[in-house]
């Protein structure tokens, strides 16, 4: 008895002096209680908004559009393409969630940075710089997407978005300037080391000049670009077709990208858009180019194919093409990482991907080729191929499709264009001097479609000028091929796109969203 009351008594002691003994702090999350303590709880912190950064999504931007098409019609994005979505279909609240968990992780960063009790205020100041270009990367896709969102700089309880309104676009481009300006003066230019793939001066810059080509600010979106262009860290890569592929990782025309690695941190995009005889089993062709695209591609003369003097052989469609063609895609006679050689024919016994073969062949006849590495074929799902998100070739068209907007049509215009089309591996003739406006517009506005194809910026594009009413509501076309001696196009059968001008220029506020929020007013006609 008396051992027992002794035991009670030193515990009685040892707890009266510590009054907090059952206050502890938890062991299976993150606390603030423990957490914002060094530097390098810092770095984690701004870490988390990179895995926010674009993956497989960027394709399906393209995918939805007339250059490409969703493959498989049971595919979400086909009901997109088609024009069947309503304000309950998943993909635009997986978007919008994306987004603003995005921005709600970069807001409770900046709540909490300067707690920090740290003597290394360049590193605080740059990952503010990087924070706040990764949060102004997904207002700037949210605007895009929706239209007018809402702003949230600072974080919120369930409450508070029970309450929350839309902000007009125009109040969100004010800040996604700004804070791009600002962030760009808290970034060094370049990177060594580990840190490459972090946010840089020019992916702040880089950006803005896109928004605010989007904006239709385009005074500020040249001048954004020029100052990417005078930095003098980026140039165009040698090679279009490496660009892509493990050897151009890093290289001196990634601005921006999502960094991955093979067993780390490794993404499927040889799956998603390798031809199906190189994933048999799995999937490949998810999207597929379109005839619209092909067509696009002009001869090595500098000629459209549909131009009578260009020399173009509808029996040998893409013989002396745009190098930029073969690149990008896939078409019937080129070679397969398997060694194999793609063949696309309908009824060919000997076609490595037949149309109408199974449900996982191309639809058109063609696949993408960008992405698509030998060294991730025996693990398709495996790649590590980083994904460019921003590079140099589209800095130099945002500057001059901005200049030419602002009908300032000097010589930098032309040296920028002529700078993408003259690449090493490319070597397109110089486009002609002495154009109209009009005429400038249509070239760099192809020369985003063949430049950029595939890497996400379609979508925007036929938005934001006003044409996606025109070119997507149409049938989807393919290949025309030697049919016996008789020249056949395919179409795919029973599958229209629509879009609604009406409607269709802006996604709907998601409708789970409205019903938590009533305050959500709804876009028009959804």
């Amino acid at each position: 008895m008396k051992k027992i009351i002794v035991l009670i008594s030193i515990a009685f002691f040892l707890s009266s002096c510590q009054e907090n003994l059952l206050e502890t702090v938890p062991d299976d999350r993150i606390s603030t209680e423990i957490f914002w303590q060094s530097d390098n709880d810092a770095i984690l912190a701004a870490n988390a908004l990179y895995p926010t950064l674009d993956g497989n999504n960027l394709f399906s931007y393209d995918g939805i559009t007339d250059v490409f098409h969703t493959n498989r019609l049971f595919e979400s994005n086909s009901i997109l393409e088609a024009g069947n979505a309503d304000a309950s279909f998943s993909r635009f609240l997986s978007e919008w969630d994306a987004a603003y968990t995005a921005i709600r992780r970069a807001n409770d960063f900046f709540e909490n940075i300067d707690q920090l009790e740290t003597e290394n205020t360049q590193l605080v100041n740059r990952l503010k710089g990087e924070v706040r270009t990764i949060r102004a990367f997904h207002y700037i896709k949210l605007v895009m997407l929706f239209g007018d969102v809402p702003l949230i700089i600072s974080s919120i309880n369930v409450e508070d978005g029970k309450t929350l309104t839309r902000d007009p676009a125009s109040s969100v481009w004010d800040y996604v300037s700004s804070e791009l300006s600002t962030a760009a003066g808290e970034l060094p230019d370049s990177y060594t080391g580990n840190d490459i793939g972090r946010v840089s001066k020019g992916a702040a810059l880089g950006l803005k000049a896109r928004a605010m080509l989007y904006a239709e600010r385009y005074s500020e979106a040249a001048s954004a670009a020029k100052q990417v262009i005078d930095l003098g860290v980026y140039s165009l890569y040698n090679s279009y077709e490496d660009l892509f592929q493990y050897g151009g990782e890093n290289c001196n025309e990634v601005i921006l990208d999502r960094q991955f690695a093979n067993d780390v941190l490794s993404n499927n995009y040889y799956n998603t858009l390798g031809p199906w005889s190189l994933v048999p089993g799995s999937s490949g062709s998810v999207y597929v180019p379109t005839k619209k695209l092909v067509d696009m591609y002009e001869m090595k003369n500098g000629l459209p194919i549909t131009d009578a003097e260009s020399g173009f052989d509808p029996y040998n469609p893409y013989e002396n093409r745009d190098p930029r063609l073969k690149q990008s895609i896939f078409v019937t006679g080129m070679e397969l990482p398997n060694g194999d050689i793609f063949n696309s024919l309908p009824n060919d016994p000997a076609a490595t991907d037949p149309v109408g073969g199974t449900l996982y062949t191309t639809a058109t006849g063609w696949n993408v080729k960008k992405y698509i590495s030998n060294s991730d074929m025996s693990t398709p799902a495996n790649s590590g191929i980083n994904l460019i998100l921003l590079r140099y070739a589209e800095i130099l068209l945002i500057y001059s499709e901005a200049k030419i907007e602002l009908n300032e049509l000097d010589n930098l215009v032309y040296d920028a264009i002529n700078q993408v089309r003259g690449r090493e591996s490319v070597e397109m003739p110089e486009i002609a001097q002495n154009l109209s406006q009009s005429e400038l517009r249509e070239i760099v506005r192809k020369e985003r479609a063949i430049e950029l194809a595939f890497e996400g910026t379609r979508l925007f594009d036929i938005r934001r000028w006003q044409i996606a009413h025109e070119v997507m509501p149409k049938n989807v076309y393919g290949m025309t091929y030697d049919d016996n001696g008789t020249l056949e196009t395919i179409e795919i059968s029973g599958y229209n796109r629509v879009f609604n001008s009406g409607r269709d220029y802006l996604w709907p506020i998601p409708q789970r969203e409205r019903e938590l929020n009533p305050n959500l007013e709804q876009n028009p006609n959804w």
